[in-house]
């Protein structure tokens, strides 16, 4: 069974036991319970498949948040030719990873 879920603006593929990486820190602490009810589209093992327009009614993803992160450092540089101009930044975004424990349909 896997189910196709929207979070933080991006949509992921999810089965049971996955765990995905979610942009942002907003979802709570480390060890806490998190719910997705966005679902676009849930499949069983039979394989029927329910897509929503645009979302499955009823249907909701649980997960445990496992650890808050940052990404890998990207570094920004600016540079203007001749003019003696150049600008380093640099930054880590946050991210938190969920583990996917149940698909309720």
């Amino acid at each position: 069974m896997f189910a196709i879920i929207q979070a933080s603006g991006r949509q992921f593929r999810v089965e049971t036991g996955a765990i995905i990486a979610i942009d942002g820190h907003n979802a709570g602490e480390a060890g806490g319970e998190v719910s997705f009810d966005q679902v676009l589209l849930v499949s069983n093992d039979a394989g029927d498949v329910t897509a929503g327009t645009p979302f499955v009614t009823g249907a909701k993803v649980v997960g445990v948040i496992g650890e808050l992160d940052k990404t890998k450092k990207i570094r920004v540089f600016k540079k203007k030719r001749r003019k003696q101009y150049r600008r380093t930044k640099g930054h880590r975004s946050l991210l938190t990873r969920v583990r996917i424990t149940d698909i309720q349909v």
